[in-house]
């Protein structure tokens, strides 16, 4: 279904399903908001990523934290779904802001179960390694819910909003942990290298010498 949406263009990624809190004190987005506080309505954030708006989320707005009296804005958010701009008319109409028109993308929870076991403990070992404390991963996860967390660039969290199955997610963060722990692991051994030096260490000789 095809309709028309205030568009927040930012250099960022924003996922269906998690909260977002955004300060806002640019003119144009301080009237948008307060329009979709008035008409009770979300907005789209189309991620400004590669020079262009295409791709984004449609948002809600979730609280007000804080209301200005110069018209900036603290609100709490929470994303709702994939969209895809189609047009945009900028500035729109007698508005500072721009107005879209946006198609809703399709997406399917069809997860596979082995691949979620997997990353599963891949993302433990990452919280490990990196020593997160007191982080633990519940086993009702979607790939969404760690996307911000496995230190995926913002081009690659772009490309992962275009993906509409959850097997095609898990499979693209599970190259990327695949990826990324072997590095880490090896830093981890270079700190414990350094934490060893100037310390009295057991060496076990070669037999044949």
């Amino acid at each position: 279904m095809n309709r028309t949406i205030p568009l927040f263009p930012l250099n960022l990624v924003a996922f269906p399903y998690q909260n977002l809190n955004l300060h806002v004190f640019e003119p144009r987005y301080k009237e948008l908001i307060a329009d979709c506080l008035e008409d009770n309505s979300t907005f789209a954030i189309p991620s400004y990523v590669k020079n262009k708006v295409e791709y984004g989320t449609e948002m809600e707005i979730r609280e007000v934290t804080k209301r200005y009296e110069d018209g900036k804005f603290d609100i709490k958010t929470r994303g709702k779904r994939i969209v895809k701009v189609l047009d945009m008319e900028n500035p729109y109409r007698n508005k500072k802001y721009a107005i879209g028109a946006i198609e809703e993308i399709p997406n399917r929870n069809n997860g596979d179960v082995l691949l979620k076991e997997e990353i599963y403990e891949a993302v433990q070992e990452m919280y490990d390694l990196v020593e997160v404390d007191n982080r633990q991963l519940s086993m009702d996860f979607q790939v969404f819910d760690i996307a911000h967390q496995i230190g995926l660039s913002t081009e690659a969290e772009y490309e992962l909003i275009q993906l509409t199955e959850e097997r095609q997610r898990q499979r693209f963060v599970l190259d990327h942990l695949k990826v990324i722990l072997p590095k880490l692991r090896d830093i981890q051994r270079s700190k414990e290298l350094i934490q060893m030096n100037g310390h009295f260490r057991k060496y076990n000789p070669p037999q044949e010498f």
